[in-house]
C-alpha cells in the first residue's frame, strides 16, 4: 500500500463529504454505514498491490539460485515480473 493505512479513514471521510456536499450522490444508507463500506472498498483496492508484491517475491524466491548465479538485478526482475502480472491480469495500480 503506497499510503499509510491510518490515512484511509481520513481520505474516506473527505471523499464522502466532498461528493455528498456537491450533490454528486445521495446516500440511501446511514452516513456511518456509507463511511464503513467505502473505507473497506478503498482498503481492499489499495491492498491489491501489496498482494501482488508478495506474489512477485514468492515467484522470484523460487528462482533465487538462478538470479544469484546470473548476477541479475533483483529489483529490475521484480519490476518486470510485476509489470507482466499487472498486464496479464488487467490490474490498475
Amino acid at each position: 500500500m503506497r499510503i499509510p493505512k491510518t490515512w484511509v479513514p481520513l481520505l474516506t471521510k473527505k471523499l464522502i463529504d466532498n461528493i455528498t456536499s456537491k450533490g454528486l450522490v445521495k446516500p440511501t444508507v446511514s452516513p456511518e454505514k456509507l463511511l464503513k463500506e467505502t473505507e473497506e472498498i478503498i482498503t481492499n483496492e489499495l491492498a491489491i498491490e501489496d498482494r501482488l508484491n508478495e506474489e512477485v517475491r514468492e515467484i522470484l524466491k523460487g528462482h533465487a539460485s538462478v538470479i544469484e548465479k546470473g548476477r541479475m538485478d533483483y529489483r529490475r526482475l521484480f519490476e518486470l515480473t510485476k509489470q507482466k502480472l499487472v498486464k496479464e491480469r488487467n490490474l490498475v495500480l
